[in-house]
């Protein structure tokens, strides 16, 4: 039976996808699906893999739509108002990381070396963001691009069912996040299809390695998973403009992220 409610769990982790530094994994998390998620994937490749099509099928509708539907708005967003727009993603960062430690039941189960943890995945994320550049959208692609694009791809999607990972920061590192963005709005199919066999190869394989952290290193995992998301608050800071009126937009769009965010989270544990 089709779970039709998953239409809008998609259309809420596809919409994250597009985000450098938020992550479909942690909107799943917020959505209290997250393991079933996990679980789904890895048993679509079993002989019940019927059983998952009800899950995946309104799921997968919705990404698709928040992909294809918002990609032009967020390339325009971030074209003409950077600031708000990031700001607006830190909003959803910081109204996630609470979903990320009360899962881990931090306050009984962190330990020093948990925090520790916490602190390398976060430096982690900053070390990598130094190297960040805004690359420009490659034209004339040859062979060596559309091999970095599939590996872009499989990178993406280990974020994508990552709590505390954002697929389209690792898009942002490996500088194709603007190709890869303009192929959306412009429906490239080359592009969309070397990119696609990435992610879901990337999806098929990384999901069993999650799942047995999650299982066997569950404290250990969410803490990093933790740090990670933190780091990413400093890596998509986009610095501040000097009017007055751009700070109190900025300030707006960050608390309506936070509500977003944790207004996602009480509605799917009412």
């Amino acid at each position: 039976m089709f779970e039709w409610k998953n239409i809008l769990r998609g259309m809420a982790m596809g919409a994250s996808d597009i985000i450098p530094g938020v992550s479909g994994g942690t909107i799943a998390l917020v959505l209290g699906i997250y393991h079933r998620l996990i679980a789904a994937i890895n048993n679509f490749f079993t002989r019940r893999w019927k059983q998952q099509l009800g899950f995946f099928i309104p799921l997968g509708l919705g990404i698709l739509i928040a992909i294809f539907s918002l990609s032009n708005l967020l390339d325009w967003l971030l074209e003409s108002y950077p600031q708000p727009t990031f700001f607006l993603f830190i909003g959803l960062i910081l109204g996630t990381i609470p979903f990320l430690l009360n899962e881990a039941d931090y306050k009984r189960k962190f330990t020093a070396k948990h925090y520790f943890l916490l602190v390398i995945g976060a430096g982690l994320v900053i070390f990598i963001g130094f190297f960040q550049e805004e690359s420009p959208i490659m034209e004339s692609l040859s062979i060596g691009d559309y091999v970095l694009l599939f590996f872009s791809g499989w990178f993406a999607s280990t974020a994508m069912i990552l709590p505390g990972v954002s697929g389209s920061f690792i898009l942002v590192i490996l500088g194709v996040f603007t190709t890869v963005l303009e192929a959306v709005s412009t429906v490239n199919i080359p592009v969309l299809s070397t990119v696609a066999v990435g992610v879901v190869l990337g999806i098929v394989i990384m999901s069993k390695f999650i799942q047995y952290l999650l299982h066997h290193h569950t404290t250990g995992t969410y803490a990093v998973m933790t740090g990670l998301l933190v780091g990413s608050l400093f890596v998509i800071f986009p610095g501040l403009d000097a009017s007055f009126l751009q700070l109190i937009i900025s300030i707006i769009m960050l608390l309506t992220g936070l509500f977003v965010a944790i207004t996602l989270g009480k509605i799917e544990r009412a």
